[in-house]
């Protein structure tokens, strides 16, 4: 008790014998007379709280709400929840192949998915129908390019070879019953 006397003497000497102490003088006067009496009763002084918070986010969430962070329960984009059904099924390869097919302009540029088109997918092996036999020649030359690109957009190992073919000849086969031979082309020469 002599203590908190000696205190209080020293911090009104600091302030002057005639003035009360007010506003932040008054808190710290308060704060260090309560710290000495914790101090003397055998309490931790200035370790922060003793007993854990009982509010904050866990309690938030044990009543159901979310919070001010992302959760789980929070909506989702449809390509976040697609692509995760898809791996949690084991789905992601048959996934990566539609892409090739789905996006096919984004994935190899407009200008080649307008002369050439996707046809099958079969082991690796990836079919390319293009409009013309000029465009199938461009593209067998670039097709280490294009290969790098679809990769890239669809993941490694989806797409492993290209196979490029021109424009097909008209058929002259007609139905699904036929003879055998040349048909009305012998009938020229």
């Amino acid at each position: 008790m002599a203590d908190d006397l000696e205190r209080g003497s020293s911090a009104a000497e600091s302030t002057g014998p005639e003035t009360e102490l007010r506003g932040i003088d008054l808190a710290r006067r308060a704060l260090e007379e309560a710290r000495a009496a914790a101090k003397a009763s055998g309490k931790a002084v200035g370790q922060g709280r003793a007993s854990p918070r009982r509010g904050g986010v866990r309690a938030l969430r044990r009543r159901g709400w979310s919070g001010a962070g992302p959760d789980e329960r929070d909506p989702q984009l449809l390509s976040a929840v697609a692509g995760a059904l898809a791996k949690g099924r084991g789905w992601s390869g048959k996934v990566a192949e539609g892409t090739v097919f789905g996006r096919w302009s984004s994935v190899v540029g407009e200008d080649i998915a307008s002369h050439a088109t996707p046809v099958s997918l079969t082991d690796g092996v990836l079919s390319i129908q293009a409009e013309s036999t000029a465009w199938a020649t461009q593209l067998r030359m670039l097709q280490a390019q294009l290969l790098a690109k679809i990769n890239a957009a669809v993941g490694q190992g989806v797409v492993k070879q290209l196979k490029i073919s021109g424009p097909a000849a008209p058929s002259w086969r007609k139905g699904a019953r036929h003879v055998k031979g040349l048909g009305p082309r012998d009938t020229y020469g």
